[in-house]
């Protein structure tokens, strides 16, 4: 049986980049770590912290190591020193502040050993699972009322009749507590499944539910999207799904990725085959600010980013109001030479 310490070392180690953004917030994230000076939180790029469970074997999410002192430990470690704490017992109970999680005689109480807590990885792939195919679905006709037809059982996208939509402040009270929704996987670059997207719609009118929040996405986000398509060296990102889906519809052949937020497109994990990133911006202040981040995390990596631009608002405004022929003319005239014969 895992110990609580153990239990609360790995979920840090779940939370790894939310622990050094707090305690380590003199580093910053290159790849799959976070580079510190140490783990006393002074600037520099000797010590590393493992983000992400990888496939190498060099160990879980939350270890570190001191390439200057040769050190190493986990992320209780870290709030250890960046607290100055005298004893293990002050860490952990600042982990389980951190981290949200109950005392221990509250653990006692009030056991939930089989219900994945609202929001989390685990509680978007159980959503996932409990969906059915989009095709043939009332979801795949949603789409279709935006010209978004090329939808089928391999997508990354999912129908469910009765999607639980919880109320914000903005909602009136006494509204229907679910709504059809699309389910979207997010996934990471291991094509694991880490968050989904929700986006609920009236059955009647099949426009989005008249809810204040039709689009909501949980789980684990930061550095993933909604994929369509295998990595390339020639790809396509954008903000919202509807955007990348109707670039999809013009442009079929060429993997895509839908970052859910400007903020999320902006930190999108690049696929080390990546060589050009076609980037779909929405015409506002947020796509603006997401593509110039992107092009200058892009362009520290030798990435080169070209900007996809809409006539409307976004590229599905182009796709409704002037048809899929009109979307591939003005598509033709932003892409590189290069690409124009074999993507277009």
């Amino acid at each position: 049986m895992e110990s609580p310490a153990s239990e609360i070392a790995r979920r840090l180690g779940d939370n790894a980049e939310a622990v050094c953004r707090r305690y380590l917030s003199n580093g910053r994230r290159e790849g799959h770590y976070w580079l510190v000076g140490d783990v006393h939180n002074t600037p520099g790029r000797s010590l590393f912290v493992r983000l992400g469970e990888q496939s190498d074997g060099r160990g879980p999410a939350g270890k570190w190591t001191d390439a200057a002192s040769g050190e190493h430990g986990d992320l209780l470690d870290v709030i250890a020193a960046a607290c100055g704490h005298a004893s293990f017992r002050e860490t952990l109970a600042e982990a389980r502040r951190f981290l949200s999680l109950p005392l221990p005689q509250e653990e006692k109480r009030n056991p939930s050993p089989t219900k994945a807590r609202r929001g989390t990885a685990e509680a978007a792939r159980r959503l996932w699972a409990a969906s059915k195919t989009i095709a043939g679905s009332p979801g795949a006709a949603c789409l279709a009322k935006r010209l978004i037809v090329s939808v089928d059982a391999a997508d990354p996208l999912r129908y469910h009749p009765q999607c639980f939509y919880r109320p914000s402040r903005d909602d009136p009270p006494g509204g229907r507590p679910a709504w059809p929704a699309i389910i979207a996987a997010v996934t990471d670059l291991a094509g694991g499944i880490t968050g989904v997207h929700r986006t609920w719609f009236d059955p009647e009118t099949m426009a989005k539910a008249p809810v204040a929040c039709p689009r909501r996405a949980m789980g684990n986000l930061l550095g993933n999207g909604v994929r369509f398509g295998a990595v390339a060296p020639v790809m396509a990102a954008g903000e919202g799904l509807e955007t990348i889906l109707s670039l999809r519809e013009a442009v079929p052949a060429m993997p895509m990725i839908a970052g859910l937020s400007g903020a999320h497109l902006a930190a999108l994990e690049f696929p080390p085959v990546l060589q050009r990133l076609y980037v779909a911006c929405d015409a506002d202040p947020a796509g603006t600010a997401a593509l110039a981040s992107l092009a200058e995390r892009a362009a520290d990596a030798g990435i080169a980013v070209l900007a996809l631009e809409p006539r409307l608002g976004d590229f599905n405004d182009d796709l409704v109001a002037h048809g899929r022929d009109a979307l591939v003319r003005a598509l033709r005239a932003q892409f590189a030479s290069a690409d124009r014969s074999e993507f277009l």
